[in-house]
């Protein structure tokens, strides 16, 4: 079961280098073993709007949870104590202590093209290692 960061959906919603690897991963994986937090969903909504890509994210919901079987996850307030301490441990910023936590508690593999991730225990793995490549 994987948590897919924010930077792995923006990778191939906008067309860049690492696409093409994002595409095989999607095509390879099942959807009902994805998860995304609201975080990034929430995100993507943003980052799509300012874009002028309002209907790419009405096709990316439908394509993720009309489609698809992507689950969403997110972070109960009460644990955003442990965010804050999350990010001061890790030296990480409050998206990818929230998305690291996410993983954490849903007990996921975190896919990420993040390095960050790397000052972690867990880790990630990029959308090729899962493919083995």
């Amino acid at each position: 079961m994987y948590l897919l960061d924010t930077n792995v959906w923006l990778e191939r919603l906008l067309d860049r280098d690492r696409s093409g690897e994002v595409e095989e991963f999607l095509s390879s994986v099942p959807s009902e073993r994805l998860f995304i937090t609201d975080f990034s969903l929430h995100s993507i909504g943003v980052i799509l709007g300012r874009l002028g890509g309002t209907p790419a994210f009405c096709d990316f919901v439908e394509d993720l949870f009309i489609d698809g079987a992507v689950t969403v996850i997110a972070l109960d307030p009460a644990r955003l104590r442990l965010l804050a301490r999350t990010m001061e441990l890790y030296l990480l910023d409050f998206d990818n202590a929230y998305q690291y936590l996410a993983a954490v508690e849903h007990n996921l593999v975190l896919v990420s093209f993040d390095g960050d991730f790397e000052r972690t225990p867990g880790g990630r793995i990029s959308p090729a290692e899962v493919l083995g490549r």
